[in-house]
């Protein structure tokens, strides 16, 4: 079995988090120099989706240690969306790791740049409320699919729904990043959560951190 932590819900916190704590929208708080990604298709900053400590998500390589989730992102009524933000390595998003994680793609030293906002336009930031389960180990589609009807649905309902950490539940195949090895970072059915963030029609974002801690991943499956 594998430790998650499943998000629970989600609370406005009503005045900026200064801390590296886990947390959706506002700015991220840097654990060193700012790393800000820059859109490869756009030149112009990322938008800041989160950031997730480490500890929790890969024991004691990630202590001390936060990722940093960032999608290339319209502004309010703004009207693009780039489809190469579901690859990850179309230089359309970045899991940024600090300290001393490594990044390819270009960045800028800035400390505030475009966040969450809400359906008003307003921005917004959120903790989470985090509730530890256990679920299966990662499985490949065939593994699953030879499983006995109950116990497939059963692995399913568990790996299923917003979380950090565990075990990705995949509905177009087994997607991992190349390199690696890789854990889940974040899985986030991004429709159904209390900000805009427009990944897709029905996309699921998946964001994965190395076992090291020493990089990250992001891609995105959509039906």
């Amino acid at each position: 079995m594998v430790r998650t932590q499943r998000i629970k819900g989600f609370s406005a916190t009503g005045r900026p988090i200064s801390t590296p704590t886990t947390k959706f929208g506002g700015h991220p708080v840097w654990l060193a120099g700012p790393q800000w990604p820059i859109s490869a298709a756009w030149d112009r900053p990322m938008r800041f989706v989160g950031q997730i400590e480490l500890g929790p998500v890969i024991g004691a390589a990630g202590d001390g240690k936060v990722a940093y989730v960032f999608v290339t992102h319209a502004d309010h009524e703004e009207h693009f969306f780039d489809p190469d933000i579901i690859d990850p390595d179309g230089g359309e998003n970045a899991v940024i790791v600090q300290p001393g994680g490594g990044y390819a793609g270009p960045v800028r030293p800035l400390r505030t740049g475009p966040g969450l906002y809400g359906v008003d336009g307003s921005e917004v930031e959120f903790t989470v409320d985090l509730r530890p389960a256990d679920e299966p180990d990662s499985m490949t589609d065939e593994e699953l699919d030879s499983l006995p009807s109950a116990d497939r649905d059963r692995c399913i309902e568990l790996m299923d729904g917003d979380k950090i950490g565990g075990t990705p539940l995949f509905f177009q195949g087994d997607e991992w990043p190349e390199g690696g090895p890789w854990r889940l970072l974040l899985q986030l059915d991004s429709n159904w959560v209390p900000f805009h963030l427009n990944l897709g029609s029905s996309p699921r974002l998946f964001a994965f951190v190395s076992e090291d801690g020493a990089q990250g991943r992001l891609l995105v499956q959509d039906s």
